[in-house]
């Protein structure tokens, strides 16, 4: 059975970002805190007749190409009971894909185009798509073929990026889909709702779309407005849901990279894609993900009143089960260009760390997730540390905050210091000096992190209620 997620997006293009590279990002949130993940390689294929895929979750099965790409993936451990899920990862040729963004279509569209019961859903996408893929567009074009023929039995919208472009797809009834390039200088953020807003079909440059879907819209008369074809005017909700758990989201990460913009957190209609008034970093990223509303009334851990404070969904949330940020890179050789920042654990409090795509495996602490408490499991561990940093926030986050901002400054000068050690390798030879690269970066990050658990524990024991002061001898 299918159990919906609720995610947030933000999209970051070459010229927004400092380091003039394209970042897709999301949080992977589900309705469950505990929903263990795990980081393997899905092998490549060359000439394997027979390939095939069936979900978990609905009837859908379909025939798989010959050939594959080698891709990295964060699938479910309970795959038999939560499906694949593949969530994100960056093919060899430098592909990005990140799957998906719940979304959803209303009534007055689903009418007329339901969802498909059995057909291609989250959990099947990216073993779908992925590994076969060329660029971001010829992404949003595979899906779209694939959509076509066996149709979705879900909202769903996905992310696509390569070193050029970023394309944001969002397909929101049984067939019918929009797909929008983010402008090279802008960013895009959003979470559960349909995003997507006035559509150019005289710009395929920048815009792609399910066929007939102009039709459809006409055939029906679903479009509420006046002039003009507003993709979330027609096939969005408006609801207090959207209010409150959707819009509010979208407004934060706004609010922290346009803060001059003075703008409603309910409002239905808050653009999809901004300029930011500066240059976004990967670190402006991660704090998004993991944000909740500081220095706002609205923050959970803030001083607000106890209506203000649980009166809209936070960004991040302890039912993240990982968060990442697929970034390629335009000023290295492409073999090395590919980063996957993975966050496990939940990234209020927990570090993004960068994997080089170009792998053959990844840390065994990652690969070989148990669905019973390990903390020898890179998913239990960062999960546990958040937690306990979360149950004690007042003693533990500035303990937490100084962590964080070292292994940021770590990783920093540790991507450039891997990159400058490729010199020279190539096939191969580079692919698994850039494996055991990754590993010995997951070595440090875990012994920075036994030194906050450390810290953490010392400052527990001092903390203890059960202690009497009278005596030292007593």
């Amino acid at each position: 059975m299918r159990e919906p997620s609720a995610c947030t997006t933000i999209l970051v293009g070459k010229k927004a970002s400092v380091d003039c590279t394209t970042m897709i990002a999301r949080n992977d949130d589900t309705f469950r805190p505990i929903t263990p993940q795990k980081f393997i390689i899905e092998p490549a294929a060359h000439g394997e007749k027979g390939r095939h895929i069936k979900s978990w979750l609905n009837k859908f099965e379909m025939d798989l190409p010959e050939d594959a790409q080698r891709v990295p993936a964060v699938p479910n451990v309970d795959y038999k009971h939560r499906g694949y899920y593949d969530e994100s990862g960056i093919n060899q040729e430098n592909v990005c894909m990140s799957c998906t963004e719940s979304t959803y279509g209303n009534e007055r569209t689903l009418a007329f185009d339901p969802l498909v019961k059995d057909g291609l859903d989250e959990d099947c996408m990216q073993t779908s798509v992925l590994p076969y893929i060329h660029s971001a567009r010829d992404g949003v074009k595979y899906l779209g073929s694939l959509i076509a023929k066996y149709g979705s039995p879900a909202g769903n919208s996905v992310l696509f990026s390569d070193k050029d472009e970023i394309w944001y797809m969002e397909i929101v009834t049984g067939h019918h889909w929009v797909a929008q390039r983010i402008p090279d200088d802008c960013y895009a953020a959003t979470g559960n709702r349909v995003a997507i807003e006035q559509v150019n079909f005289d710009d395929p440059d920048n815009f792609m779309w399910s066929e007939g879907i102009q039709e459809f819209v006409e055939e029906h008369h679903l479009n509420v407005d006046h002039e003009g074809w507003n993709f979330r005017h027609i096939f969005g909700t408006y609801t207090e849901q959207d209010r409150h758990y959707n819009t509010s989201r979208q407004w934060y990460i706004q609010k922290l990279f346009n803060p001059s913009i003075e703008q409603d957190p309910q409002d239905p209609d808050l653009p999809f894609i901004r300029k930011a008034e500066k240059k976004i970093t990967r670190e402006d990223i991660q704090f998004a993900l993991g944000s909740h509303y500081q220095d706002t009334p609205y923050d959970p851990f803030g001083k607000g009143t106890d209506e203000e404070k649980h009166r809209y969904r936070p960004i991040g949330l302890n039912r993240t089960q990982n968060a990442h940020i697929l970034q390629i890179r335009s000023d290295v050789p492409e073999d090395r260009a590919a980063i996957m920042w993975l966050c496990i654990g939940g990234p209020t409090f927990t570090p993004f760390v960068p994997f080089f795509a170009n792998m053959s495996d990844t840390d065994p602490s990652y690969n070989n997730t148990s669905m019973d408490y390990n903390m020898n499991d890179a998913w239990w561990y960062y999960k546990s540390l958040a937690a306990l940093v979360e149950s004690h926030y007042p003693q533990f986050v500035q303990l937490d905050t100084d962590y964080l901002t070292e292994l940021n400054r770590y990783y920093r000068g540790r991507v450039e210091e891997i990159i400058k050690g490729a010199e020279g390798k190539s096939g191969e030879e580079l692919t698994e000096y850039l494996t055991k690269a990754n590993q010995a970066t997951v070595a440090h990050t875990k012994k920075d992190s036994e030194k906050l658990w450390g810290q953490m524990m010392i400052q527990s024991i001092n903390m203890s209620k059960l202690t009497f002061h009278m005596d030292e001898n007593l």
